[in-house]
């Protein structure tokens, strides 16, 4: 598989090594996962320039944290969140939250998930636009300026095909689609587990 393209098979199995304990989830397998997502928003071009390069920038932030003296204290989701809060981080003037940066790609992860989820049920050669609005409206719309979101909406006026759009951004589009029920289930789980976390330490709210 070249850069190029992305990898459904590379992100499941990458997600569901960073499954841990019971309701944990593994922050370098998550970043890894997530990195090979960030190649399906940049494969669309303009179609996804309002979350692809910040999504990049989020990612590289995490990584950052995973190479310090405390790398330890970022392990996983809950030991970051629990790290941050113990210390007081979270408020701490001039200090880059990792549970506020992880929380923006939790956020995009809902997006594609909702997205590609209904990719099975379009035909071949049906253009993705409503599919992908009505996802984008019902995830990451919700956390975005008005701006924003019209000019997401009306960039999304440019999707592709079903068809075109997988051959595009994967080499074997049916293996895709055949990967698909496995990846979103596994994805389902990364998702509810870090969904969870915000919740019991209440912090979906994080500015």
């Amino acid at each position: 598989m070249t850069a190029e393209t992305f990898d459904l098979e590379k992100i499941l199995r990458l997600f569901e090594r960073s499954l841990h304990s019971d309701d944990d989830v593994l922050m370098d397998e998550y970043l890894e996962g997530y990195k090979e997502i960030s190649k399906f928003f940049h494969l669309m071009g303009s179609v996804f320039s309002f979350v692809s390069s910040d999504v990049k920038s989020k990612i590289e932030i995490l990584e950052e944290f995973r190479s310090k003296d405390n790398a330890e204290k970022f392990v996983s989701f809950r030991g970051m969140i629990e790290y941050e809060k113990h210390e007081n981080l979270l408020t701490k003037p001039n200090y880059v939250s990792g549970s506020r940066t992880l929380l923006r790609l939790h956020r995009g992860l809902d997006f594609i998930r909702e997205f590609l989820g209904q990719l099975p049920n379009l035909s071949p050669n049906e253009k993705a636009t409503a599919v992908c609005q009505a996802a984008y409206n019902g995830t990451l719309a919700k956390h975005h300026p008005w701006i924003v979101r019209k000019s997401a909406v009306v960039a999304m006026y440019a999707m592709p095909t079903r068809e075109d759009l997988l051959k595009k951004v994967c080499i074997d589009a049916d293996k895709a689609i055949a990967v698909l029920p496995d990846w979103l289930n596994v994805t389902k789980m990364v998702y509810d587990r870090t969904e969870n976390l915000y919740t019991v330490y209440d912090l979906h709210s994080l500015p």
